[in-house]
């Protein structure tokens, strides 16, 4: 099992996102502080703006969602799945981009965290 935590600025928001949009199954939730949600062997931990793991760093620099690193949730048929969420409104960062190994697609979680679906290139 791997374990992943995110920042995210609302906790129920990232639960639901995380459920509905990419079939993650809620494991425990604590309310606004923090949730962990399961999907495929991928414990993913939701930490909120009151959750221990926001308070501020040493330096006084704050933890908080965004960035580039992400986790990748495979699907078996990206067309599908990038409709889909179009149509719940996700927010994409790109198009969908195929290379030698396959396709891939970043979207965000309701706090702007990144996730790449990628669909592995069927081989030959």
């Amino acid at each position: 099992m791997t374990t992943v935590r995110y920042m995210v600025e609302d906790v129920d928001a990232a639960v639901t996102f995380y459920t509905e949009s990419l079939g993650f199954t809620l494991v425990e939730s604590f309310g606004a502080p923090f949730a962990r949600v399961e999907k495929d062997g991928l414990d993913l931990w939701l930490a909120g703006p009151s959750s221990s793991a926001a308070r501020p760093m040493p330096d006084g620099g704050k933890p908080g969602p965004g960035g580039w690193n992400r986790i990748v949730v495979l699907t078996d048929d990206i067309e599908r799945d990038v409709r889909g969420m179009k149509d719940a409104g996700v927010r994409f960062r790109n198009d969908v981009v195929r290379g030698p190994g396959g396709s891939q697609v970043v979207i965000e979680d309701p706090s702007g965290n990144p996730i790449e679906l990628f669909q592995p290139r069927e081989a030959t």
